[in-house]
């Protein structure tokens, strides 16, 4: 009986030996990387612990893709680090090709804003993969990308491969903030270098996950235009004990109270008709049903003010808009206000004009007391056209590896260094093949992360991407 029992405490022993080795085997299988996916995330953490705000520049980490490219083969003469500072230096790559067509020109900015060890979680500096995430500052916007189209070009370098025209690569400097910007650096200074048919812009695209589905993967083909305006009204003030009705900040309240009930007109381009479009084929119900109405000539109004009144998205997709967003009034607690401020932020679609909504401003106001003076100068961006090549190659990869998942042109309702090629006569799309959670966007915020299965798959796609797009 005894020799029994210890026969089965070793024959318990070695199963559980067993299932240990099985699992710590499994677990082991489940890390191990192709040599391309180990080159790309040795990239993304060198990338990721190299600080590259806005005071301390991004050279240093343009030095280090000088070195990682410059190992697998690029000449030096084929790769310039420039710019108006030593601490913000851009570095344009040229992949030399056999055609005479003129080059396709990739971007993707190296520097990110600002991020404190206090208020995350970790440190943000220091790259770490935990739960199936990668964490630090930049991992979603957007060296996640730097480091998946250098690894690609030094693959693709390996390989062998020589496109059928050049491909240019600009890492750039100041895209967040600052004095310093690359792209428009580049174009006021070394526009030879960065000159191109047209441009992908590696910011400007990507994939929507919801509720933990992939469905749709959008290219970016335009931006609506930044404009700010500052509202002022004056008056001579007075002894807080003895108000009058003219009151500086009354007016103003006035004037911002007409402005939120004013809402410019739908107006739908190429590329908004379109995204509604194939959105559709992901909606159901009510949405699906306003989506389709909007392709209507004239639109359908009562379908396109459902659509704004359920999402703010939809309804910035439409029109131009506008918001204050800075407040400002008085002088003591105990005087009439001499003035009162605000500012209002206007995103206007491509083909609108400054000039229409200085005049609509005016307008909707309706006080010639209210002094309205645009804060900056503003140069629209036009938009890009839809290129067949471009859609065909995102369209097929994306079936390929995304089955079921929509592909649609998109108008960003914020801003990239897109705008600026585009003011300068060159096209340009957002491409990216990163999906990410779009209720759990962390850019610029706490514990910012990617999925880890997320940028291997982003790390195919481009591969596949340069190759379709620049062999053919």
């Amino acid at each position: 009986m005894k020799h029994s029992s210890h026969g089965t405490y070793v024959a318990l022993f070695v199963l559980a030996l067993s299932f240990s080795i099985h699992v710590a085997f499994a677990q082991s299988s489940a890390r191990v990387l192709s040599p391309h996916q180990q080159l790309a995330r040795d990239i993304f953490r060198e990338v990721i612990e190299i600080n590259t705000t806005m005071n301390v520049g991004s050279t240093k980490a343009a030095e280090a893709m000088v070195g990682r490219l410059k190992a697998a083969g690029f000449f030096e003469s084929d790769m310039q680090l420039v710019g108006p500072r030593d601490q913000n230096r851009n570095l344009v790559v040229r992949y030399r090709g056999s055609g005479n067509a003129k080059p396709i020109l990739f971007i993707a900015h190296l520097d990110v804003v600002e991020a404190l060890r206090e208020d995350w979680s970790m440190d943000p500096f220091i790259f770490v993969e935990k739960d199936g995430f990668f964490y630090g500052r930049g991992t979603s916007d957007m060296k996640s990308e730097v480091a998946e189209i250098v690894a690609n070009f030094i693959r693709l370098k390996k390989e062998g491969f020589v496109p059928k025209r050049d491909i240019i690569l600009a890492l750039t400097e100041h895209e967040e903030n600052g004095d310093a910007n690359g792209i428009l650096w580049l174009l006021a200074n070394r526009r030879d270098l960065i000159d191109a048919e047209f441009a992908i812009n590696l910011e400007g695209g990507g994939g929507d996950i919801q509720k933990g589905k992939r469905t749709l993967l959008e290219v970016q083909t335009s931006e609506k235009v930044y404009v700010s305006f500052q509202l002022d009204v004056l008056n001579k003030g007075g002894h807080s004990s003895i108000p009058v009705k003219e009151n500086a900040i009354y007016r103003l309240a006035a004037g911002l109270t007409r402005l939120s009930a004013f809402d410019f007109p739908v107006r739908l381009n190429e590329t908004t008709r379109t995204f509604f479009e194939r959105t559709a084929q992901q909606e159901e119900g009510q949405t699906k049903s306003d989506m389709l109405a909007n392709m209507k000539t004239p639109i359908d109004t009562a379908a396109a003010n459902r659509l704004a009144t359920s999402s703010p998205y939809y309804n910035a997709l439409m029109r131009t808009t506008w918001v204050p967003t800075m407040l400002s009034g008085g002088h003591a607690e105990n005087a009439l206000p001499q003035r009162a401020r605000a500012v209002v932020n206007c995103r206007m679609l491509p083909d609108e004009t400054v000039e229409n909504v200085l005049a609509t401003l005016h307008r909707v106001l309706a006080d010639s007391q209210i002094v309205v003076t645009q804060i900056a100068p503003v140069r629209p961006g036009p938009l890009s056209p839809l290129r067949k090549d471009v859609m065909d190659v995102v369209e097929r990869l994306a079936a390929a590896m995304w089955p079921g998942v929509t592909v649609t042109p998109v108008m960003s309702t914020g801003a990239s260094d897109g705008k600026f090629l585009r003011q300068a006569g060159i096209p340009v799309y957002g491409v990216s093949g990163i999906f990410a959670d779009i209720d759990d966007v962390r850019a610029h915020g706490r514990d910012e992360r990617i999925g880890v299965k997320e940028f291997y798959d982003g790390l195919e796609f481009m591969y596949s991407f340069i190759k379709s797009i620049t062999g053919n």
